[in-house]
């Protein structure tokens, strides 16, 4: 709960009940969550927690970089708590999302794109996972 604390303090969101754990599931999760698997985690120690103030602060945590926002299922939003850049493969069998790590892909022909000023990229791998854990 301090760590939650910290990180609300440190970005200027006031804490409460409801948005220390939403800060707590999030930002330890290892997986992609959903708002709506943020709220159902959330609920369970904090039952008066809302929607909105799920989606409040997952926005809130999003601005301030703590987390990205991507679209990697389609239609649906999920939640990377993992920051730092890295790609990204979907088990078309289970739909899980794994983190590759950065340096496992190169790409290739950035340079090219004299049309365009890259910001940020990222490469989503989808297939069929072999080996489990």
């Amino acid at each position: 709960m301090n760590d939650a604390l910290t990180i609300l303090r440190r970005c200027g969101i006031k804490p409460t009940p409801q948005r220390i754990a939403v800060v707590n599931y999030v930002l330890k999760s290892t997986t992609h969550p959903t708002a709506e698997d943020v709220l159902d985690h959330s609920r369970k120690k904090c039952p008066t927690v809302s929607r909105a103030t799920v989606y409040n602060t997952l926005n809130l945590l999003a601005a301030k970089g703590l987390l990205k926002t991507q679209v990697l299922k389609e239609g649906t939003v999920v939640f990377d708590p993992n920051a730092r850049q890295h790609h990204h493969f979907i088990d078309d069998d289970t739909g899980v999302i794994y983190d590759i790590p950065w340096s496992s892909l190169a790409v290739s022909g950035k340079e090219k794109l004299r049309d365009y000023e890259v910001r940020e990229y990222q490469v989503i791998l989808r297939g069929r996972r072999t080996k489990r854990k």
